[in-house]
């Protein structure tokens, strides 16, 4: 017979879990806070492009 030895507590424990949903989120947040305030330059490049009508063709 081998000893078996529980290295999990027993139960549920609803604060770890809380404080680990809250730092996830904290990190979340601060990830998009950071984000903004990035100045990400516009493209000042207007994109055009002529398609010849050749291209199109009508499905009934």
């Amino acid at each position: 017979m081998q000893i078996y030895k529980k290295t999990r507590s027993r139960g549920f424990n609803f604060l770890s879990l809380a404080i680990k949903i809250l730092i996830i989120l904290m990190i979340f947040a601060g990830i998009i806070f950071l984000l903004n305030k990035v100045n990400f330059p516009t493209p000042n490049k207007t994109m055009e492009k002529i398609i010849p009508n050749e291209n199109f063709k009508i499905v009934k």
